[in-house]
């Protein structure tokens, strides 16, 4: 496996279903629509949930005389339309913001793997788990700026994984 599969794999390990963690997919009855690798750009975008999986960097780690280890933080692009409005007109950007933290919060489950493997199925060394690197994070773009230009949230949720050593 070469670094250039890493945002691939990822995102198959996200749309996986079926085992003992969250599922993810709505075609598995999880909250997003669509997860993908890469952003998909303005024209083929909906009014969809979705996770688009990127990196945020690669770097290479020294880890022995001729070992390097690849290691990036994923980086995970989180759309989440706001799409309906009460009978009064008035938007239910709220109930979304919560149907958001929720979906979020089975994401992070899914990341964060099951007891006892931290590789997202033996697809790398580690994933969330890297030492000396933050854990699962979220940064949250502000509401108000989101729902007005796109009708939509947003956060970015990353989190570190090792890739498998490579001689080099």
């Amino acid at each position: 496996m070469g670094t250039d599969s890493a945002v691939a794999r990822e995102t198959a390990w996200l749309a996986t279903a079926g085992d003992s963690l969250p599922a993810l997919p709505s075609s598995a009855g999880g909250p997003w629509d669509v997860i993908a690798a890469y952003e998909q750009g303005a024209q083929t975008r909906t009014q969809a949930t979705a996770i688009y999986v990127t990196r945020g960097r690669a770097e290479q780690v020294r880890v022995g005389n001729q070992r390097v280890r690849p290691r990036y933080p994923m980086r995970l692009e989180l759309h989440w339309p706001v799409r309906a409005t009460s009978p009064g007109g008035s938007s239910i950007a709220a109930v979304e913001a919560q149907a958001f933290d929720d979906a979020i919060e089975l994401l992070r489950q899914r990341v964060t793997g099951p007891l006892g493997d931290k590789t997202h199925g033996g697809r790398f060394l580690s994933a969330a788990e890297v030492k000396g690197a933050p854990g699962f994070e979220v940064t949250f773009e502000p509401a108000g700026e989101t729902i007005r230009a796109a009708k939509e949230l947003r956060a970015i949720a990353s989190y570190w994984v090792d890739d498998f050593e490579v001689n080099a």
